[in-house]
This record gives structure tokens, C-alpha cells and sequence, in this order.
């Protein structure tokens, strides 16, 4: 059982750090404030569990089976990416260091937005649903009850991911002084921007 959960944690790592858009959300958000980028993970990775444990109940199979289900799903998630391209491509225009005489209200909000967007980004990706499907199973031990231990195992999944994508929110809360600065932060979210409209255009052009 050990020997198991060794190898699914180095598993994980090897997922985790394999770029992606939640990455580059999560890193975008990060540069807002640290609040935005550690609320951003847990939506992240409230959609993982979400999924494992709709992999765990065999749900996941009906989209791996049905290419039109998995075709929607697929421009829903390149919509998704793309609005999150442009959004984030429009606040890189605005000058950084603004603040909205909201306050509080404000933060409150954007709070929200951070979680939901991460776990919108998620939750609209079809590759992470049927990779979730074809993952959690190869970890379960055998004899052993299969619905408890695969959604203990999502549980475990995002667990570990919200402490490996918090190091990234750190690192760069940690170079605030740098990454703040208005010309250096608008051209990450420049970047941030376009990566994500490239990855947008490449779900949407994947048969």
C-alpha cells in the first residue's frame, strides 16, 4: 500500500508540473495578489476532485464513449479559454496598481471570480475528465472497494496539487517587488493572454 502511494504522489508531481492552462491561469491570478492565485487553485482543484469523483462512479466513460458529448465539451472548454484569454488581455491594457474605491465589495468579488474561474477552467476541459477516468484506477490496490478508495484518491489528488500550486502563488508573491512593477506585469499578462488564446485555438482545432 505504500509502494502504491508513493508512486500515485509521484504521479501527481509529474502531472502538476506538466504546463497547462490551469498553470498559466493560476500564475496569472498570482500576480494580482496571493489571495487571487491560492483561491484560483482551490477552484482548480475542487474540479479535480470533482472529477475523480465522477470517475469513481464510472460517469466519466459516458464521455470518453460519446464523441458528440466529448465535441461540446471540447469548444466549451476553448470558449472558456479563449474568454479568459481576452479578459485577461484587456486588464493588461489597464494600468497596474489601480485600485477601485469599492474596497472591500471589490475584493470580495474578485475573490469569487479568482475560485470560479479556476474551477471553471477545469470543469470545462474534457481531457481532464477522461484523463481522470483512465488515471485513478491504475492506483487502486487490488481487493480493495473501488468507489471508496478512487474518490479517496481524488480527494488525495487535489490535496497534494493545492499544496504544489501553492509554491507557485508563493514564488511569486515572493518577487512582488520585480513583478509589480507596470511594465513588467503587463507584458506577463501579455503573455498569460496569448498563451491561453493558443490553447483556446488548439482545443477547438482537435478532432
Amino acid at each position: 500500500m505504500l509502494s502504491t502511494l508513493l508512486a500515485f504522489l509521484g504521479a501527481c508531481t509529474l502531472i502538476a508540473a506538466s504546463p497547462g492552462p490551469s498553470t498559466v491561469l493560476i500564475i496569472k491570478q498570482s500576480l494580482r495578489s496571493r489571495r487571487s492565485g491560492f483561491l484560483t487553485v482551490l477552484g482548480n482543484e475542487t474540479g479535480v476532485f470533482v472529477w475523480g469523483v465522477v470517475a469513481a462512479f464510472g460517469l466519466t466513460a459516458l464521455l470518453a464513449a460519446s464523441e458528440v458529448a466529448y465535441d461540446v465539451m471540447r469548444i466549451v472548454g476553448a470558449v472558456v479559454l479563449v474568454g479568459f484569454g481576452i479578459q485577461t488581455l484587456r486588464q493588461a491594457r489597464r494600468a497596474a496598481g489601480t485600485e477601485d474605491a469599492g474596497g472591500r465589495e471589490t475584493v470580495g468579488r474578485s475573490g469569487w471570480a479568482s475560485y470560479r474561474g479556476g474551477l471553471l477552467l477545469n470543469l470545462a476541459n474534457p481531457k481532464a475528465a477522461v484523463f481522470a477516468l483512465s488515471f485513478l484506477p491504475q492506483f487502486v490496490p487490488e481487493g480493495a472497494p473501488h468507489l471508496p478508495t478512487m474518490v479517496g484518491l481524488a480527494a488525495l489528488w487535489a490535496v497534494f496539487e493545492v499544496g504544489y500550486y501553492g509554491l507557485y502563488v508563493w514564488f511569486v508573491s515572493r518577487m512582488k517587488a520585480v513583478l509589480s512593477r507596470t511594465g513588467v506585469r503587463r507584458r506577463l499578462e501579455q503573455v498569460s493572454g496569448g498563451v491561453l488564446l493558443l490553447l483556446g485555438a488548439r482545443m477547438a482545432l482537435e478532432s
